[in-house]
Order: structure tokens, then sequence, then C-alpha cells
């Protein structure tokens, strides 16, 4: 039997190898250059087997310890392409710890290992070990550069990890002593057994659920829980600051929305109590990390307060996803979009930053003035991902919050999406003062600025994604509503 199921973990296990692999030859060649060679070889048979068994029908591996499903699946390919990218991106990058190739690119993918798994998991104890798994890996990452930011970096995150994780654990042992069970299945037909009508009659359940979603408000920066985030973007490297902000925060999603819809989705009160928590929490988000994003100098606190802001506006869907159970396709699979357009348009920004910073030595946006007399590509393929994230036409983020913000305004949240609208405006003033200080300002000297052509192909690979969910979106929302039908009800 567990032969059998082997082939549908086939992904990560390869994924594994294949770390494993680089961290051997690592220590036998001279040459680093073959090192990403292999870990994108390696992402692209793991994605390989996912598209094989991607009609499967679901299935619990494991004793359900973990689900094969078209939402697990998808979440596996988003978190393969963004390392794929982030890979490319670090091509150059990597020469500031050149020695150390090797177990950059093995962490790097190890994390993605975890981040697999996490979201295809279905047990509580198979959720905190994979969520371990990841964050372990991105602890070295961070601190991967060494110096006094990095360090300071990785500290705060190995701490404040820590503690998110210890309140994870505690929620979920408050709910392994209600129910007596960790399968989210199992627990789900215990709680729907329940004779009360309320929260506050269960409270033993109540705190269960406010421990996880906030040990889960960690991994995706959602305020109060965000105090990590500025200076983890902003010591980490910057290619493991762009992982950060699109890979681990999509898993993070992904996970909460499975635990939430499977766990706490029935009884209807149950549903309505969780969605009104994360719509309130929603509102606080996308406004402290707007307005604190404001004041910022430095482009990767600044990236770091928006990617906050970012979270808010992806908790408006996971709302309104609560408030449907998985009824209504076009709510439950517009954060799923959301999620697919973030993730190109954030990777997308971050790669022109990685180039940029990368040739003048600086994260400073007042360096950046002029930029566009001496990188005009790179300027153009940054002011387009910014117009994404502002949500202005023809891109990506234009479509990805009509999605949101429409389904949310049919479930009742139309005061949500009246902050989320004032919010959007808000977030152009930052987002343009990038672009502004590229196109109009004086650039401090003439010296051109180039990219390496992975770094290149990173980034058309994510400008052209942008636009194409913007002009034709309705081929990738057929995707993402695919990926949601297993909470339907």
């Amino acid at each position: 039997m567990i032969m059998e199921h082997i082939q549908f973990i086939a992904p990560e296990i390869s994924l594994l190898c294949f770390a494993l692999l680089i961290v051997l030859l690592d220590l036998f060649i001279t040459q680093k250059r073959v090192l990403p060679v292999l870990s994108v070889i390696g992402a692209i048979v793991a994605a390989t087997f996912i598209i094989v068994i991607w009609n499967t029908p679901p299935v619990g591996l494991f004793d359900k310890m973990i689900s094969i499903d078209p939402f697990g699946l998808f979440f596996k390919l988003l978190i393969l392409a963004a390392t794929v990218l982030v890979i490319l991106a670090s091509h150059n990058y990597v020469l500031k710890f050149n020695k150390f190739q090797g177990e950059y690119y093995a962490l790097l993918m190890l994390s993605a290992v975890g981040l697999m798994l996490l979201v295809s998991a279905i047990n509580l104890i198979t959720i905190y070990v994979a969520l371990e798994l990841s964050s372990i890996s991105l602890y070295a990452l961070v601190s991967f550069l060494k110096d006094k930011k990095s360090s300071e970096a990785g500290l705060k995150y190995l701490i404040l990890g820590g503690v998110a994780s210890a309140i994870l654990l505690y929620g979920m042992a408050f709910i392994f002593g209600l129910t007596g069970n960790t399968c989210l299945t199992c627990i789900a037909e215990y709680v729907r057994g329940m004779p009360f009508k309320d929260l506050q009659e269960v409270p033993a359940l109540m705190i269960g659920l406010v421990l996880i979603i906030a040990g889960f408000g960690f991994k995706i920066a959602s305020v109060p829980f965000q105090m990590w985030v500025p200076d983890v973007y902003e010591g980490a490297p910057t290619t493991i600051t762009a992982y950060l902000s699109v890979a681990s925060k999509a898993a993070g999603f992904g996970v909460i929305a499975r635990v939430l819809m499977t766990v706490f989705g029935l009884p209807v009160w149950l549903h309505n109590d969780w969605a009104m928590i994360i719509a309130v929490l929603a509102a606080i988000t996308m406004t402290v990390g707007n307005l604190v994003a404001i004041v910022q100098t430095n482009i990767k606190r600044l990236f770091g307060y928006s990617s906050i802001a970012q979270a808010g506006y992806m908790m408006v869907g996971l709302a309104a996803m609560g408030l449907t159970m998985g009824t209504k396709e076009n709510v439950t699979g517009g954060l799923i979009f959301f999620l697919l357009s973030y993730t190109l348009t954030n990777l997308g920004a971050f790669i022109a930053i990685i180039a940029i910073s990368n040739k003048i030595n600086s994260d400073e946006i007042e360096d950046y003035n002029g930029m566009i007399k001496r990188s005009p590509l790179l300027a153009l393929g940054l002011t387009i991902c910014l117009i994404s994230l502002a949500g202005l036409p023809p891109t990506a983020g234009l479509i990805a919050k009509i999605y949101i913000f429409s389904g949310a305004v049919n479930m009742g949240l139309a005061w949500l999406v009246v902050i989320a609208v004032i919010n959007s405006v808000i977030s152009a003033y930052y987002y343009f003062k990038i672009a502004k200080a590229m196109w109009l300002g004086t650039p401090v000297t003439e010296e051109k600025v180039d990219a390496s052509w992975p770094e290149w192909l990173a980034l058309a690979a994510c400008v052209v994604g942008v636009l194409a969910l913007g002009v034709v979106p309705g081929l990738f929302m057929n995707l993402t509503t695919a990926a949601v039908r297993i909470f339907g009800i």
C-alpha cells in the first residue's frame, strides 16, 4: 500500500533527491554554475510529476496524512514556479556568498519541499512538521549574508517564528483535546456533530481557532503578527526576500484556507464567526501596511509593508470564501487567482530590484533616480509590476482585485471593500514614488545597469504573465476555480 502512495509524493521526493545531490556535488566540483542548472532541472522534474497526476481523483495518503487533490497540486506548481524564478534571479547575487552556493540552492529546495507538503497536509501533525521543515531552511537562508543586518534578521525571524510555532501548536493541542483527533476530516465530523450554536458555548474550540489563526497569521504577515516583516525583508538576501514574499505567503494562505474550510466549515454559525474575524483583521492589516509603507525610504522595507498590505487584500478573499463555503466558484477562485497574480507581480518587481541593487549596491529609493536612462528595460519591467501592485489596467493586479472585491460585496462585505479600495488608492502613492524616481529623477551617474540572461528570462516571464493575466484572465480563472472545487458543499 505504501509503495502505491509513493507515486503521488514523487514531486517532493524528486526535489529532495536533487537537493541532496547538489550538496554532494558541491563538495567535489569547482564549476559552481552547474548547481543552479541542477536546481532548475529538479524543479522541472517535480513539476512534471505533478502534471502527470493532475487528473487523479482526490485521494488521502498514509492514513489521511496527505491529500492529493487539485487544490494542493495547484499550490505546488505555484511554489515550484516561484522557486525556479528565484533561482534564475540568483545568478549574479550568489557571488555575495560564493563559497556557499551549494548550501544556498539545497536549502531553497528543501524549503520548497516543506511548503509543498504543507499545502497538501490534511493532518495537524503533518501540517506542523511541514511548516517546520520549510521554516528551518528559511531561518538559515535569511541570515546567509552573515553581516550585521542579515544576522539580526535571521535571529529575529528565528525567535518570532518559534513563538508563532508554539502558538499554533498550542491551538492544535486545544483542538486535539476537544476532538481526540488530528485528522482534519475527522475533526470536522466531530465539530459538525456538536449541539452548540455559538463559539462562546465551546471555549476550547474558540481558543483553538483563535490560536490557529494567530499561528498562521505570522506565516501570511497579518497584523498584529507582522512585526518580523520589515527587518527580515531588509536584512535577508534580496533573493530570499522575494521568495518569502511569494512562496511562503502562498503556502500560508493555502494551508489556512484548507484548515478553516475543512475543519471549521460547518455548522453555519462557525464559518460565519471566523470569516468575520478574518474580515476585521484584513481591514487592519491593509491599513497598517499601506500607511507605514508611505514613509519608507528603503525599497526592501517598503516592499515589506507592501507585502503586509497585500496580505490584507488576500484576507478579504479568504473572508468571502468562508462566507460562501465553496458554493460560489467565482468567490472561492478569486483568492487563488489573486495569489497567482501576486506571485508573478511581486517576483517580477523583486527580480528587477535584485538586478538594479546588485549593480548600484544600494536599496535606497533615491538611488533609483533616473534608472530609465541607465537601464530602460529594467525600469520598464519594474514599472509594469508596480502598476499591477497598485491594481491598474491592463495588468493582473486589477483583475485580481475585481474578482476578490466583487465576491466580497456579493457576500455582504461592502464595508470591507470600501476600506480596501481606499487602501488601494493610498498604495498607489508609494508605488508611483518609485516609478517617479526612475522616470523623472536625475541619475547620480550615467553608468549603465545590466542584468544576466537568467535574470532577463525570469523578469520577462513575470512581466508576460502579469500582462497575460490582465488581458485574458478567463483562461486562468478556470484553472483556479477548479482548484477550489474540493471545498464545494
